[in-house]
């Protein structure tokens, strides 16, 4: 039961802190350095919670394993089998003579 007060109370204290510092800059003409930084930093993790996600869901995400062993070949100076390879062709590439 505490733990839903206590993070309802952070968000209920930082956001009046966000808005004293939005409605100040707005308002007060001796808003500074600090209000803008207040200002600039709530709207920051504002974005954060729509634009991340855990690597293990992100879509394309790439496994961290691979790049272990690509990172392992070049530091050996061995070429890793399945570490990179190119793109194929496209078929509609093949006969266009432009290649």
């Amino acid at each position: 039961m505490a733990r839903p007060i206590v993070r309802w109370g952070a968000a209920l204290g930082f956001g009046t802190l966000w808005w004293w510092a939005v409605l100040r800059l707005a308002l007060a003409p001796d808003a500074g350095v600090l209000e803008a930084g207040v200002a600039a930093g709530g709207w920051g993790l504002s974005l954060l919670p729509v634009h991340c996600v855990p690597k293990a869901r992100a879509v394309g995400a790439v496994d961290p394993r691979r790049w272990a062993r690509a990172w392992r070949a070049g530091r050996t100076g061995r070429v890793a089998a399945a570490a990179t390879t190119a793109s194929p062709r496209h078929r509609s590439d093949a006969g266009s003579g432009l290649w």
